[in-house]
Parts: C-alpha cells; sequence; structure tokens
C-alpha cells in the first residue's frame, strides 16, 4: 500500500541530496539523509563518545490524519559505530509541520564523524491507532499479575 506524504526542500536543504528513500523493493523504512549546515558539509560533524547532536534534513513533512512517522536508527551504524537515536523511535506527528530532525548519540568509544549525505536514520510512515480511556474499578487478572522489570526471567 502507497500513502502519499507531502515534503517540503527548506531553504537550507541542499539541493544537491535526494530526498528519503527505500533503498530495495523490500526495505520497510526510507534512508534519511543528513543536511549538514554549510559551515559542517566539508568536514562533517564530529560526535565525541557520549556526545549526541541534533541533525538537519532540511525537510518538512505533511503526514495524513491517522499516520505517524517514526524515525529509527540505522542497523549498520548501531554496529559499527555505536551510534544510535536518542528517542528511538522519533515520532513525527501528522499536525507537525516543521523541519524533521535526528538526535543522534555516539554510545561508541571512538569519536564518530557524520558526513554530509550520509545515511543518519531511517524513517517508517505507520498507522496510529487512539485509544478512549474507560475508566475501572478493578482489572482481569493475568498469569503476570503485577510483575515488573524483569519479572519473565532473565531469558537462561
Amino acid at each position: 500500500m502507497s500513502v502519499p506524504v507531502r515534503v517540503l526542500r527548506l531553504p537550507s536543504h541542499d539541493p544537491a541530496l535526494p530526498l528519503p528513500a527505500y533503498a530495495t523493493t523490500g526495505a520497510a523504512g526510507l534512508d534519511v539523509f543528513a543536511n549538514l549546515p554549510p559551515r559542517d558539509r566539508s568536514d562533517g560533524l564530529t560526535l565525541a563518545p557520549g556526545a549526541r547532536a541534533l541533525i538537519p534534513t532540511g525537510l518538512a513533512v505533511e503526514i495524513p490524519p491517522g499516520f505517524e512517522l517514526q524515525i529509527r536508527p540505522r542497523s549498520g551504524l548501531a554496529l559499527r559505530h555505536g551510534l544510535a537515536l536518542v528517542n528511538s523511535p522519533g515520532t513525527i506527528d501528522s499536525d507537525y509541520r516543521g523541519e524533521v530532525g535526528v538526535i543522534v548519540i555516539n554510545h561508541g568509544a571512538v569519536p564518530v564523524t557524520l558526513g554530509h549525505g550520509m545515511r543518519i536514520a531511517q524513517a517508517v510512515l505507520a498507522p496510529v491507532t487512539r485509544l478512549v480511556w474507560v475508566v475501572a474499578d478493578s482489572l482481569d487478572e493475568s498469569a503476570r499479575g503485577t510483575g515488573g522489570f524483569g519479572s519473565t526471567g532473565t531469558g537462561r
């Protein structure tokens, strides 16, 4: 199923960069590209271990009602460099019209340089189901009950 999503290239967007795109026919997410400010485009932006930065995309989107755009990490960057997204997945709501940004953190042991045009995240369009609270006097019993963190075992 294809859902039309309007995209706006902001004045800061480098016209040489492509729009987010699917890398393969079976890809669930579109690759999102770093659109660094002109001062950082030649050298990139270096993240020290433990550092985080908001990476601009130069794009704004109009997500249809009933959907969200999830911004997710790229597994290759996580494995090779320890890069993750601080608020993973990030959510772009259907009523947000500002620039899409990606909050990247370096969990690795060495500095990592993010280059202009680098594929830094992936975006997945997802349906949103809204809930309606039903105030109750009690909840049905379950096998787990009130067992919280770690209550289902250690995986061994």
